[in-house]
């Protein structure tokens, strides 16, 4: 691409023609390419506050390339926050809309998708530490409450479950039991992806899961 020369005045008609040419990213190609690579960053185990430059060298781009596609780094972050809602709450319907038969129906979708945000992020240890903020601290503080809103749904989406399962247990106080085990479960969930992020991603969040869900539900 134009911000990259790969020829030298002094290279040989032989080595220029060894040298392949960078092929240009299509549209869109480059936006995803720095968020690729600002993911992968984030999946080394302490890793300190990612700057542009840093981001810029691992792609071989100048900074100024990487605001044509962003405005600042905070944009870049709400990319990959974009991803995660897309991703994840796409799943989350999936098993809404699929487990729907017997009286338990709301106890399985509750417990698929806690599986389902752990699996998420054993799979995406670079999307965890943006999930549980570490790599947010010294970014715009609106990152950070968009991820706590995050939270705040998903704890919405499993306290909706639990009370269709509390109304059918026959729950004299359905809401207010579901209220309590939803905050349990999403507390459960941000515990297990703090430590999968704090152990340098070592302690898999999916750990004794079952065990752990049989518990709680």
């Amino acid at each position: 691409m134009s911000d990259v020369d790969l020829t030298t005045p002094s290279a040989s008609p032989a080595s220029e023609a060894a040298v392949p040419a960078r092929k240009r990213p299509k549209p869109g190609e480059r936006r995803v390419q720095i968020l690729q690579a600002l993911a992968t960053m984030l999946e080394q185990p302490g890793a300190e506050r990612i700057t542009t430059a840093a981001l810029a060298a691992r792609l071989e781009v100048s900074e100024a390339a990487l605001y044509r596609h962003f405005a600042s780094k905070a944009q870049m972050f709400e990319g990959l926050i974009e991803f995660i809602e897309q991703t994840v709450f796409s799943l989350v319907n999936q098993i809404t809309e699929r487990e729907t038969d017997g009286a338990d129906a709301g106890i399985r979708q509750a417990g698929k998708v806690v599986h389902m945000l752990l699996q998420f992020a054993e799979k995406n240890p670079g999307m965890t530490r943006v999930m549980v903020g570490d790599a947010l601290v010294f970014e715009n503080e609106r990152l950070q409450q968009r991820m706590n809103q995050f939270f705040d749904k998903i704890e919405s989406t499993l306290k909706q479950s639990l009370r269709g399962a509390a109304d059918a247990n026959g729950s004299a106080t359905p809401s207010v039991d579901a209220q309590v085990r939803a905050s349990a479960l999403t507390a459960f969930v941000v515990g297990r992806l703090q430590r999968f992020a704090r152990s340098g991603f070592k302690r898999a969040p999916s750990e004794y899961l079952e065990a752990s869900l049989a518990l709680m539900l």
